[in-house]
């Protein structure tokens, strides 16, 4: 195993990870704006599910979200 080719992959997996949520996220919450189901001042609990089922991986990340 290449340690620097390993690392340069797991980057560039966790940046399109990052982009893809946070468009995702930002879309779903302006949605929600604008039907009313948020006012917009809310705290919203988010979790992360990272799956590699070739791995046997699967781990849970928890946190909150601001929207002031």
């Amino acid at each position: 195993m290449d340690d620097e080719v390993f690392n340069m992959q797991i980057r560039k997996f966790l940046k399109n990870v990052g982009v893809t949520s946070q468009r995702e996220l930002e879309a779903a919450v302006r949605a929600a704006v604008e039907d009313g189901r948020l006012k917009g001042d809310e705290n919203i609990a988010a979790r992360m599910t990272l799956t590699i089922d070739s791995l046997g991986l699967s781990k849970e990340i928890d946190g909150n979200i601001s929207l002031t």
